[in-house]
């Protein structure tokens, strides 16, 4: 194990054991090398990458402090890493996402209440009624994550977020595969948009599903392409 590995290790034990808890403030370098048996640059890297996973705040002239480590925020910062895969990556992603957006769904129709209803039939008109890559993929997000807040468990909601991340920013080269996605798309919204209205918890998670499935198929089909 190096350096680095073991200041890692060492202060996550610290925080899972419960010895450092949301907000509490590190002890110092040369407690925390002695203790952890590392250099202090080992011990400084080691903060800066959990800084930025969102596990500690660092505060200028004050030290590291541990965060709130809220589940929904941990998840959140996977969205560092997740943007960058390729092809094949996205599809694995797909693929999560045909298990946890229909779960959302499903807990969404249970809780949904008119004023959102009419809100998303307004935003699957001005996805309907817009041919730019752009504009569809910020409403076609919204539409999504929308659904999955009012589902209620916010680490449900940040995980879709993170998983819809990737495949956002992914435009499929050929007009009329695309134009026939989008077709299918907007059918499929319309399909859990009903089962939402309908307060039928099994309607939208069916709709959701094969919704995610579509989109798998134009996925699959594109990484089979890129092979």
């Amino acid at each position: 194990m190096s350096a680095l590995d073991t200041a890692l290790h060492g202060l996550r034990a610290l925080i899972a054991d419960g010895a450092l808890r949301p907000g509490d403030r590190l002890p110092s370098e040369g407690e925390l090398c002695e203790r952890l048996g590392v250099s202090r640059g080992s011990l400084r890297e080691a903060i800066r990458m959990l800084a930025a996973l969102g596990v500690l705040d660092t505060r200028h002239g004050s030290g590291s402090y541990v965060s709130e480590l809220r589940a929904a925020d941990l998840i959140g910062s996977l969205s560092l890493t997740v943007g960058l895969l390729p092809m094949a990556g996205v599809l694995e992603l797909t693929e999560l996402r045909r298990v946890l957006e229909p779960h959302a769904a499903a807990l969404a129709a249970a809780r949904i209440d008119a004023e959102t209803i009419e809100r998303l039939d307004g935003i699957l008109k001005e996805i309907e009624a817009s041919d730019d890559f752009e504009d569809h993929s910020r409403l076609d997000h919204d539409f999504h994550m929308t659904i999955s807040r009012v589902a209620g468990n916010e680490a449900l909601t940040s995980l879709i977020d993170v998983l819809r991340s990737r495949s956002r920013a992914y435009r499929i080269p050929d007009a009329h595969d695309a134009a026939e996605l989008k077709l299918h798309s907007d059918a499929g919204h319309r399909a859990i948009l009903r089962g939402l209205a309908a307060a039928d918890p099994v309607a939208a998670s069916a709709a959701a599903s094969s919704h995610v499935a579509y989109t798998e198929y134009w996925v699959r089909r594109y990484t089979d392409v890129e092979d």
